[in-house]
């Protein structure tokens, strides 16, 4: 797993072994997660979700304590992955991080509590799957606009983005930020840290 500038993101880039009948890699390994993390992936949902070409999902988070953390990989065609922080108080706070995930190379990526996440299908049939550390819980959950110049996200040139009408409306990061929304960076350090000792007397 190679950690990304943002601090509580990785990227998984397993071997792939091709062969005339296909091919066969190991998407999720828990000892190198945890080796990387310091923690084990508590998964308590498993998502799918298939995208025609230009739809953008996100940029979505939860509130921390006990937020959403994310292991997402797609497994059919393409798409563009972002990693956004949204910690108020991190020293890369409103900065992000893009990493292609395809049905090529077959990278995932993991992202702790407390970022955003959001991504755009490069292909029709997008077909993202990821597992979560939480239950969905919507009124816990909260967007930012992933189109917000504030964050600038380079989305790719060329394809226009889809957005569903809660996506469309959701706030910029600003007015996210004055509503008290956001996760505080000290909260999540902390659950980090719990999560750490709970493996460690695991």
């Amino acid at each position: 797993m190679r950690p990304l500038d943002i601090d509580g993101a990785w990227v998984m880039e397993p071997k792939v072994f091709p062969d005339d009948r296909g091919s066969f890699h190991e998407w999720y390994r828990g000892a190198e997660f945890r080796e990387a993390t310091g923690h084990d992936l508590a998964v308590a949902q498993a998502n799918c979700s298939v995208s025609r070409r230009g739809v953008l999902r996100g940029v979505h988070f939860a509130e921390v304590p006990p937020g959403q953390a994310k292991y997402v990989t797609c497994v059919r065609g393409a798409v563009l992955d972002v990693v956004v922080d949204l910690r108020v108080g991190s020293p890369a706070f409103g900065q992000w991080e893009a990493v292609r995930l395809d049905d090529g190379a077959h990278h995932a990526l993991f992202l702790a509590e407390g970022l955003g996440h959001a991504f755009m299908a490069l292909t029709d049939d997008a077909t993202v799957v990821y597992l979560c550390s939480t239950p969905y819980t919507p009124e816990r959950e909260h967007a930012v606009h992933p189109l917000d110049p504030e964050l600038d996200i380079a989305w790719p040139d060329g394809v226009s983005p889809v957005l569903s009408p809660k996506d469309a409306q959701a706030p910029s990061l600003a007015e996210v930020r004055r509503a008290g929304l956001l996760p505080s960076y000290d909260d999540c350090v902390a659950h980090y840290e719990r999560l750490r000792g709970l493996s460690a007397g695991g």
